[in-house]
């Protein structure tokens, strides 16, 4: 209801835009260069400040924040000497100095809060002259409106018009590009001034046309806005088109205007084009018989006239008055300067072809000649204002062109009458002030009260004076009005005000138009705030007198003494407090106004509750010795209510610690409940150590905080019909009222039936104080559990109190039907997530209605008989779930493994287990498994119920401590898990619980493809599902919900590299590294398999009968997942096998690293069957396959059959050469990669004895005799065999022979004794074809024997075999 400073802005890169600016300072030694001053002068601003005027104290105080950024290195005032223009629209911000400009645009970004906030950064930065030894001297920022029909008011672009010393004027877009350059006048540009179209207010207002002015020091230029407008636009898409095309720019000719050179004037340094005027008949004969003296005539109508004000010295404001039609724009010039620009183009082209320009310079120099400069229009001055020591600093024009605001240099503001050409008002003590005006439109609001409603909405005009010699910003109310509005600002500051908006907006296209600009904006160079003026209406119409602004001023006195009661919250302030907060109430005489400060009152944090209560009692005494129709009826309403709320907070308050006198006479019947409580004892001692773990939380957070009295008050409300109702805001809120009220109940500290009637009194449902009661209860879970039965007890006492009360639970209720009150008690424990307070809740209240169906069937039927209730039912289901629940949500809480994934224990209600359908349970163990990071093993063994230690071994290192915790925790584990199966014998049966894991690893492998573990283990569980129906349902699902498109993915890059693709690649198209692609197309392979095993053992074993326990046959959620399994049709067999084959290839290739196109070694009909979905029938290949292609399989196989046994050779050469290792049973050194590639062999076609026999070879190549051996027994060819083992022999002979380094003398001696066929056979022999050349001899002689045993005596080299056992034994003997 007052002025207020709003920021809506705030600049970005300060230090940036003020180094760049002042780069040509930062080389000067800046200590020597300050040390002098510091030295012989001192701060002045502030006894200056106190002596221009001493009177007010809102201007003394300085802000806080602003000195200290004072004192941050911003504190030389360096905005003072840059030029800066601000765009109306606050979406562009120049700032220059000297040669140099750096243009800032809006930008928005989201704070620290979530608040979407504009910002202004740096988009350009930039030198802008071009003539030497020029500066900016002065710079305006225009926006031009949009042309397009779905504009709403937001500009197009914005154009940056620069002056310049030299006196040019540029154009340049908001990236720093020129469009458009002229010479208007050879003086200094002193000042750029625009004035853009508004929509007159009244029907007799001249309609103004928009205008660029452009101030020299004895000159004035005027632009048409149209034609500039029109202009910008060619210059901009020309510039455009030019960029696209990357062409030169061409030159855009010259803007038309008109140039007033104004005289009898002896300085001009500001000015103001008023716009088109028209003179009433009385004004024109004054002015003609002044100027023409008696005998002057009269023309008909007065002529329309343009009205420009300066302002300097010699007068110290001039009034200029430009007859229109009297002097046409100035046009020559510009065919002149088409005319010049067109002969020096011809000239430059004659020189060119006549090879005239040989010197580059004589070429320049006809460029660099300024262009000419037409004179101006001498326009004599029709008046000023003399007054020969004063010198006139600026001149700024209201938005309504009647009155204009001019600084001197006396320190003197003072206000024009533009219309009679008189100063109606003068302001002093305001050295170096900047001006600005604001136009604010009446409110509706009070539009609605005035007389003149009927008529268009008023508008009122404020002049806004910055004082930067005492950092103080005022608002003045026009034209006689007082100061309705001072800020204390920073002393460096610049106020912005534009006096324009867009350009190019006409009386048509504004139609509908919303135009989105700010009138004036405060730029804190020290913070980078811009903040704008918020003024109300209202203050226009105030004056000293005003019933309003007197109580406006009451209310600001209020929020003063409650701003102080933040910084002094002392007994003595508070007693002030109530004093003056009373009184200034009671003054106030509007009762909307008095209500406001009631509310702010009301709404203080820092108020007591006592202070409230007195002066709420003394304005309803005032309201009630007032006449009944004096009074606001619902100011009365509002006091009342408040009054009976802060005397139900006072009277809570002090019921907090009276103590408890009752009797309590609820023991005896609490006999069932303590047996209750001693079976579910064990597991809530579970959960409790579980969840007692200690946690952060903040103070302020924390529920023994005394409830402040606001908040109470804020969520309490009076109805008419004076019952109180509590509104429901937040769960925290809520919870924080239900502490407030109960829990000194639950804890004994409060008397319950007390508590319980002034509540009743008070009028709160029954309804809502259960809400409040049970929120606080499962709330506040872990302090119940540390006393479970004294709090169960006062639970009880609580429960039925409420129950007992009027409208709780209906008289008329049949306990066959369920009662709305008990229902309401079952939602909330079966929706919340704390399941230990749920389920003592449920147990209470169970007992409690028991009770109660047991008096009411007392009182009706007097007999023995036990009362059967649907209510009782569907308490025994509740408890049992929630028991259910209890036992789950204890194994949830057991903590995870550190380092492993799966994040913080999930919470489960009732309420979310039911909707998740029948799967939910098995879901939630399955998330748990996950979290544990559990082996698959060790979940069959607890399954099944068996104990298995033999992890003991494996962890022999770690200490006795660890490894006894860890034991415990493995207990823990065990123990909570088969409590959980045996509550659950149906929903956890082993069958689920692994379709479940399995789905949820291969899920999570799926968010992290990286981690291969997660989607082997899943295939590890899936493997232990026993039923064959569910295998074959979540293997397809598997398939072809998560594998199938990174599979094909996989096998598409492989088939473009041609070659195991590396790392970067198969991130880039399968999304996972090599490593974990190798491993993924491994799980593809065993999921296939499992695939094509299922899918023959399905016939054998029928469909299993999926059941859920009784309790939890209400579950109403989506089906299980091996609802989903079942529900899947069978697979096309061939199909499965089909692409078994090519993953075996494809990880094959991974592993050995081999050189495959693994599409192409399948003919057009293998490659289309592939990718297909499984449960459809493919057309497959048969027959025959064509030998070229066999032939590339058989390649592939045999590369795979050679780099198997160059990866095993590490492990054989690592042992004994004796023995043979064991391989392991993963990888690439697996010992059934053999097997593996026969059995392709015999699917791709291939020959397997070519297989063996290569296996075979490339084993005794690589020296792995003994393999070689145990291979060679399944070989059935063994003529060929023995030619290709007798030339590895040859070799072998031959390196020890021929090519060791260690040639004996004995060796020489037997190769010169062996036959010559047999050392000619040696000599043709290459040893560098084998890998492992230096074998021992025994083994090559045990070769030898082999051979001599495979080939038959008619064999074509057996002569050659025999002569190689004897030299083999000559050289084993010798050795």
């Amino acid at each position: 209801m007052s002025c207020s400073l709003v920021e809506f802005c705030r600049l970005q890169e300060l230090k940036t835009v003020r180094d760049f600016l002042f780069q040509s300072q930062k080389t000067e030694p800046v200590e020597e260069k300050n040390k002098p001053d510091n030295e012989l002068t001192w701060d002045t601003s502030d006894w200056e400040s106190a002596w221009d005027n001493g009177d007010s104290k809102e201007e003394e105080s300085a802000s806080p924040t602003s000195v200290e950024e004072e004192t941050g290195g911003q504190s030389n005032p360096w905005l003072q000497d840059c030029v800066v223009s601000l765009s109306p629209c606050s979406d562009l911000l120049v700032v220059a100095r000297d040669q140099r400009a750096v243009f800032l645009s809006a930008k928005w970004r989201t704070d620290d809060g979530g608040r979407e906030e504009m910002t202004l950064a740096v988009s350009w930065s930039g030198i802008l002259s071009t003539e030497e030894g020029e500066c900016v001297s002065s710079v305006i920022c225009i926006p031009l409106a949009s042309q397009k029909r779905s504009s709403t008011g937001r500009p197009d672009w914005t154009c940056v018009v620069v002056g310049f010393t030299s006196g040019y004027v540029r154009f340049y877009t908001e990236n720093g590009v020129l469009l458009l350059a002229q010479l208007l006048h050879e003086d200094p540009v002193l000042r750029l001034k625009c004035r853009t179209y508004e929509i007159p207010r009244h029907p007799g207002v001249t309609e103004q046309h928009e205008e660029l002015s452009i101030l020299y020091p004895a000159a004035l230029v005027t632009i048409d806005g149209f034609s500039l407008f029109q202009s910008l636009r060619a210059c901009r898409n020309q510039v455009a088109r030019a960029a696209a095309a990357g062409s030169d720019v061409v030159p855009p000719p010259p803007l038309a205007y008109k140039k007033w050179g104004l005289q009898e004037m002896d300085t001009i340094v500001d000015h103001s084009s008023v716009g088109i005027m028209t003179l009433c008949v009385f004004d024109q004969m004054k002015n003609a018989s002044i100027l023409g003296g008696f005998h002057a005539s009269v023309k008909g109508s007065p002529p329309a006239m343009s009205q420009y004000v300066t302002v300097g010295a010699g007068p110290y404001t001039g009034f200029y008055y430009a007859v229109e039609g009297s002097s046409q724009p100035l046009l020559s010039h510009v065919a002149l300067a088409v005319a010049s620009k067109l002969t020096s183009a011809l000239f430059s082209a004659a020189s060119g072809w006549l090879g005239w320009n040989k010197n580059k310079n004589e070429e320049e120099a006809p460029q660099k000649q300024k262009p000419k400069v037409e004179p101006s229009t001498p326009l004599g001055i029709r008046f000023g204002l003399p007054d020969s020591r004063r010198h006139g600093e600026s001149i700024c024009l209201s938005p309504c062109n009647t009155l204009a605001g001019v600084t001197d240099d006396f320190g003197r503001v003072t206000l024009l009458d533009l219309a009679r050409g008189i100063t109606i008002r003068m302001w002093k003590g305001y050295r170096d002030a900047q001006l600005g005006w604001l136009q604010v439109k009446e409110e509706r609001g009070d539009r609605e009260f005035s007389p003149s409603a009927s008529l268009p909405r008023r508008h009122a005009l404020f002049l806004i004076i910055y004082a930067p010699r005492r950092g103080i910003l005022e608002v003045w109310a026009m034209q006689r009005g007082p100061r309705v509005g001072a800020f204390t600002v920073g002393k460096h500051c610049r106020l912005l005000y534009a006096g324009y908006r867009l350009m190019g907006v006409n009386s048509v296209t504004s139609q509908g138009w919303q135009l989105h600009t700010q009138q004036v904006c405060l730029l804190d160079p020290t913070t980078g705030a811009l903040r704008t003026v918020n003024i109300p209406f209202h203050l226009a119409l105030s004056d000293k007198k005003s019933e309003r602004a007197k109580d406006m001023h009451l209310v600001k006195r209020i929020t003063t003494l409650l701003k102080s009661g933040d910084i002094d919250p002392g007994k003595g302030h508070q007693n002030t407090l109530e004093n003056e907060a009373k009184s200034a109430l009671l003054d106030i005489k509007h009762p909307a106004i008095k209500k406001q400060a009631l509310e702010s009152l009301l709404s203080n944090k820092n108020t007591p509750v006592s202070c409230l209560t007195n002066i709420m009692c003394a304005l309803n005494d005032t309201l009630k010795e007032q006449a009944a129709d004096e009074v606001d009826a619902s100011l009365l309403q509002l006091c009342s209510s408040q009054l009976k709320l802060l005397q139900l907070y006072t009277d809570m308050q002090q019921l907090q610690f009276a103590a408890d006198t009752e009797a309590s006479s609820e023991n005896d019947s609490l006999e069932g409940l303590e047996e209750e409580l001693s079976r579910v004892g064990p597991v809530l001692q579970r959960y409790s150590q579980l969840t007692s773990k200690p946690s952060v939380c903040f103070a302020q957070d924390s529920p023994d905080l005394p409830l402040p009295v606001q908040a109470f008050l804020s969520q309490m409300e009076c109805t008419e019909d004076g019952e109180v109702k509590v509104i429901r805001k937040s769960e925290t809120e809520w919870n924080q009222l239900g502490n407030f009220i109960f829990w000194g109940c639950l804890c004994g500290r409060s008397p319950l039936h007390k508590v319980c009637g002034r509540l009743q009194q008070a009028g709160i449902s029954p309804q809502q104080l259960l809400s409040l009661l049970l929120g606080v209860w499962l709330q506040r879970e872990k302090e119940v559990l540390q006393k479970p039965a004294e709090t169960v007890r006062h639970l009880h006492t609580l429960l039925v109190t409420l129950s007992n009360m009027t409208g709780a639970v209906e008289e008329s209720w049949d306990p066959q039907s369920i009662s709305p009150w008990w229902q309401q008690v079952r939602c909330t424990c079966i929706q919340s997530h704390n399941a230990a307070a749920a389920l003592l809740a449920a147990l209470v209240a169970h007992r409690a209605t028991k009770a109660s169906i047991t008096s009411r069937a007392d009182s009706k039927f007097q007999s023995e008989w036990e009362a059967v209730s649907l209510e009782l039912e569907q308490w025994v289901v509740c408890v049992r779930q929630l028991e259910d629940v209890l036992v789950l949500q204890t194994l949830m809480l057991v903590p995870s493994p550190q380092g492993t994934a799966g994040g913080a224990a999930a919470q489960c209600s009732l309420k979310a287990l039911l909707e998740g359908g029948t799967g939910g349970i098995a879901d939630s163990v399955s998330k748990w498994v996950f979290r544990q990071n559990m082996v698959p093993e060790r979940l069959k063994e607890i399954l099944h119920k068996k104990e298995n230690d033999d992890s003991e071994g494996k962890q022999e290192l770690r200490g006795r401590s660890e490894e006894k915790e860890e034991n415990q925790n493995n207990t823990d584990q065990t123990e909570l898990l088969v409590a959980v199966c045996q509550r659950f014998p149906h929903s956890l049966s082993p069958d689920l619980v692994f379709a479940h894991c399995c789905w949820e690893y291969v899920v999570q492998w799926n968010k992290d493809s990286e981690e291969g573990r997660y989607l082997s283990w899943a295939v590890e569980h899936l493997k232990l599902v026993s039923s064959p129906h569910i295998q074959l349902g979540i293997s397809t699902m598997m398939w072809s919900t998560f594998i199938v498109k990174r599979f094909s993915a996989a096998a598409f890059l492989m088939e473009k590299v041609g070659k195991a693709p590396k790392d970067r690649l198969c991130r880039r198209d399968v999304g996972m590294g090599d490593k974990a692609m190798t491993s993924f197309l491994g799980c593809c392979v065993q999921l296939l398999q499992i695939l094509m095993e299922v899918d023959s053992a399905m016939d054998e074993v029928p469909a299993p009968e999926l059941s859920v326990e009784e309790v939890w046959s209400g579950a109403d959620g989506p089906a299980s997942i091996a609802e989903l399994a079942l529900d899947q049709r069978g697979v096309h067999y061939p199909l499965v096998q089909h692409h078994c084959l090519l993953a075996t290839i494809l990880h094959a290739a991974m592993n050995f690293s081999v050189k495959v196109k693994p599409l192409s070694l399948f003919d057009s009909k293998g490659k289309n069957a592939f990718f297909r979905d499984l449960t459809t029938i493919q057309l497959m290949p048969s027959g025959d396959m064509d030998p070229g292609l066999v032939l590339l399989r058989q390649e592939f196989l045999l590369r795979v059959l050679t780099g198997w046994v160059q990866a095993i050779d590490d492990l054989s050469s690592s042992a004994s050469a004796s023995s043979s290792a064991p391989l392991p049973s993963t990888g690439p050194k697996a010992d059934w990669w053999p097997s593996l590639c026969l059995e392709l062999g015999s699917l791709l076609q291939v020959n397997p004895d070519i297989l063996q026999r290569h296996l075979v070879c490339e084993l005794y190549n690589q020296g792995l005799d003994l393999r070689a051996e145990e291979m060679m027994l399944e070989v059935e060819d063994k003529d060929v065999l023995g030619s290709q083992l007798l030339v590895l022999t040859g070799q072998r002979l031959s390196y020890s022979l021929l090519h060791s380094q260690s040639q004996t003398q004995a060796s020489m001696e037997l190769l010169a004794r062996l036959p010559p066929t047999l050392c000619t056979w040696l000599k043709a022999m290459d040893p560098s074809e084998l890998r492992c050349p230096l074998v021992p001899l025994p083994q090559t002689s045990r070769l030898v024997s082999r051979l001599i045993e495979i080939l038959p005596e008619n064999h074509a080299q057996y002569s050659l075999a025999l002569h190689l056992l004897e030299a083999v034994e000559v050289l084993t003997t010798e050795d």
